[in-house]
């Protein structure tokens, strides 16, 4: 089984973990506790959980939910249910209560694996009595026929603008995910990525845990990011590349930790995902740091990665998530019509990777696609090199007095600061002019900095009109479990 640039891989996450634990070699090391899993030993245990499940009479297709943080236990039973033919919902921790109890009960599984740390979270959420699975001796016991058009995995969005929806992937989209990652950059047995996001999230799922599978690397994995370990955590582990999302890399570029010379020369590079990452923060980092990073762009309904600038030495374009591997993508109007060169409109996906839909909302399902494209209601221009330029999200536009502003304007003018940490621009209601304009800021701490030396900033970049009315210093933004800041959130946690 190998890879190609232009075709997807085939089979099932069956067919190459397989592969793999024939081929040899170690899976993942735990940085954390100084351990590590081979790929033969994560297959044996992912099959001895496979033929556990099978024997407790779980159906093919049936939910399985997996409550756990990134852990050796987490990964065999992600891998575990995968290989057994049922459908891995991974249950996002960061959610909260009612969020968690909804996906249990949403997804209807009737069996759990959960995390010794994750007991109390998930007794909790448990209204449905799911029955949790207790490791043992599994039997023989002969497993489901897998296709790769089968049900591989269940993962619910964060839910920011209503309940949260269950995205569909199947084996064929789920490793396409993994593919994408892998093609774009060059990815190879001798890689080893630095998963510091959580596999609950689709960017640590699909682009470090599927890229790995697929390529044929390995990875180094910790529980949860630590900004004062992470450079000795990838220089202990020799890693060649990390995926972070722009508030890890900030919270990096205003650490006092350094890579030393040998972790630089480990790392190829860095990819950042899930949001927009600020011009200023990543030319920061790469002077500081000397490490590139490549700015890439992906959806939970994609299986992660959509657009990728290309490695060093290929051309990046800083302020763009890069071109399309492994998919289409185009930017159309509104009526479903691609648009000229460097005019606005939504980006649109089409291409292996895509979902097959939301579970049980087929409104929803309806909606997102038209005439075979996914809509990911980001709005964005493309370049003559087929370059992408986001300019903002259709529900997060700010339309004040009937002119729209893009949030990521004033993020970026704020950004700009060399004491602003995190930053995100958001709508507040208003009588006169419909909307109008406010922002919220992390700073460093025992900084000087005050929000009206900030206005006077983004009215200096911006203009008056678009500069934020108010500015609101938080101790930290709310996030969702990728790191996103959840902007949408604002206006609601900081009241009138």
């Amino acid at each position: 089984m190998k890879l190609s640039p232009g075709t997807p891989p085939e089979g099932t996450v069956r067919d190459w973990l397989t592969h793999r634990a024939d081929l040899g070699g170690v899976a993942v090391v735990f940085p954390e506790t100084g351990s590590q899993i081979k790929w033969a030993e994560l297959r044996d245990e992912a099959f001895a959980f496979a033929r556990l499940l099978t024997r407790k009479g779980v159906r093919k297709g049936e939910s399985i939910a997996i409550v756990a943080p990134n852990s050796r236990e987490g990964i065999v039973a992600l891998y575990g249910t995968l290989v057994g033919g049922f459908r891995t919902t991974m249950i996002n921790l960061a959610a909260g209560r009612d969020a968690i109890a909804f996906a249990l009960s949403h997804c209807e599984a009737r069996f759990a694996f959960v995390h010794a740390d994750c007991r109390e979270t998930f007794d909790a959420a448990n209204e449905t009595g799911i029955e949790i699975i207790e490791t043992g001796p599994s039997g023989k016991v002969e497993l489901h026929e897998l296709h790769p058009n089968d049900h591989a995995l269940l993962m619910y969005t964060s839910g920011t603008t209503g309940r949260p929806k269950g995205v569909l992937h199947s084996h064929s989209s789920l490793l396409a995910g993994g593919w994408t990652t892998a093609i774009a950059h060059e990815l190879n047995e001798a890689d080893r990525g630095f998963c510091v996001l959580p596999v609950y999230h689709i960017n640590g799922l699909c682009v470090t845990v599927m890229g790995s599978l697929v390529s044929g690397g390995s990875l180094a994995m910790v529980s949860r990011f630590s900004a004062s370990r992470f450079w000795e955590q990838a220089g202990k582990c020799k890693v060649t590349w990390f995926s972070a999302v722009p508030t890890i890399i900030s919270h990096l570029l205003h650490g006092d930790a350094e890579p030393d010379a040998q972790t630089r020369a480990h790392l190829r590079f860095g990819r950042s995902a899930s949001s927009a990452l600020a011009i200023e923060t990543q030319s920061a980092f790469e002077a500081r740091f000397g490490v590139p990073l490549v700015e890439t762009m992906g959806l939970t309904e994609t299986a992660a990665q959509i657009l990728s600038n290309p490695l060093p030495p290929g051309t990046r374009k800083i302020g763009s998530p890069g071109i399309q591997f492994g998919c289409e993508v185009e930017i159309q109007d509104d009526r479903g019509n691609r648009v000229a060169t460097d005019t606005e409109g939504e980006i649109v996906i089409r291409g292996p990777n895509v979902m097959e839909g939301y579970l049980k909302n087929p409104e929803a399902t309806a909606e997102c696609f038209r005439n075979g494209w996914l809509r990911s209601g980001d709005l964005a221009r493309m370049d003559g090199e087929g370059y992408v330029f986001v300019t903002g999200r259709l529900k997060e536009l700010i339309i004040k007095g009937g002119e729209n502003i893009a949030p990521r304007e004033i993020d970026e003018a704020l950004y700009a600061h060399p004491d602003v940490i995190e930053a995100a621009a958001f709508a507040r209601k208003s009588d006169r002019y419909g909307e109008t304009v406010e922002a919220a800021v992390r700073l460093k701490q025992d900084c000087a900095t005050k929000p009206g030396d900030l206005m006077d900033l983004c009215t200096q970049k911006l203009g008056r009109f678009k500069a934020p009315d108010r500015i609101h210093v938080m101790d930290e933004l709310p996030k969702g479990p990728s790191g996103k800041i959840q902007r949408l959130k604002l206006a609601d946690i900081l009241g009138p």
